[in-house]
């Protein structure tokens, strides 16, 4: 299949392509293009004008912040899985990247497309949720900084305006053990659901912050930081886990669909946040798990 007709635009700074962008009425913006370019084919995108930003070296770098990574939106998956500095200060999200698609999509695919296409169902908005990040937006006439919890708003949609460009991401360095796991009917598929979690304890083995964010049960990435809360100063046991994966399962209110239904998407968000709890608990540098993959 074949796209409508557009016009092209290749602008060389985030200036040139803000200021595009502040001049058209219906213009996307292409970076890797493996969700936008799809949906333009299949006739479920129809912009008028296509803004490619891949020239714009400045959307390409990792620079340490010191508290943080600055990640620029153009940097690749590949980039994400292999940086050296992501996999010592992130890992989770350089495991996690081995889950999206196969290895031709992370070649061409960015963190910042993954993030503005906003799937509830993707890896990298689940993480963003979990860890606090704080997503860089540009226009031609201001910066501004969006926390996470406020950029997904629905399925596909974000609190991006249509005048503005992600252009970088600042992830926080992961303190505590993370593990993210999935359930996808085939490797490379989109989950059915997703569990992230992170767990910091104390000397003690008591619960010093404990933190769980889920992907595919709901129209954007869920995370409760009020009923994280309940659960600080409790001894880290399999039992607790048992309990926080229960008392998610019923605060999720996932809906059914051609993939599921919400009963058991329910009960697979229960399974997931227990493994994944106690796969941190139990071997912190067990970063990620696809909890089962197969042919259909």
């Amino acid at each position: 299949m074949k796209p409508p007709a557009f016009d092209y635009y290749r602008p060389e700074s985030i200036s040139e392509a803000t200021s595009l962008l502040k001049t058209m009425d219906d213009a996307k913006i292409l970076a890797g293009g493996q969700s936008l370019i799809p949906m333009m084919n299949m006739r479920l995108a129809r912009p008028q004008a296509l803004i490619d930003i891949n020239r714009i070296q400045a959307l390409t770098s990792i620079n340490d912040q010191g508290e943080s990574l600055r990640v620029g939106a153009l940097v690749r998956h590949c980039e994400l899985e292999t940086n050296p500095l992501v996999q010592r200060y992130v890992p989770l999200v350089s495991q996690a990247e081995g889950f999206i698609g196969h290895t031709a999509i992370r070649s061409r695919g960015t963190i910042g497309g993954s993030l503005a296409h906003a799937d509830p169902a993707a890896e990298l908005p689940v993480l963003a949720v979990l860890y606090d990040w704080d997503l860089i937006v540009e226009s031609a006439d201001q910066t501004r900084t969006i926390p996470a919890r406020d950029f997904f708003l629905s399925y596909f949609i974000t609190a991006l305006d249509p005048t503005e460009i992600l252009t970088a991401i600042d992830i926080p360095k992961q303190n505590g053990r993370g593990h993210i796991s999935e359930y996808a009917i085939r490797a490379g598929d989109f989950a059915l659901a997703i569990a992230a979690v992170s767990v910091r304890l104390t000397a003690d083995n008591l619960i010093d912050d404990v933190r769980v964010a889920l992907g595919g049960v709901a129209d954007v990435p869920w995370r409760d930081p009020q009923l994280e809360e309940q659960w600080r100063n409790q001894s880290a046991s399999p039992d607790l886990w048992r309990d926080i994966a229960h008392v998610v399962s019923e605060r999720i209110e996932p809906t059914d669909d051609l993939q599921a239904s919400a009963a058991y998407r329910r009960q697979l968000a229960e399974t997931l946040v227990y493994r994944a709890l106690q796969k941190a608990y139990r071997d912190p540098d067990a970063g990620s798990t696809m909890e089962g993959s197969f042919d259909r």
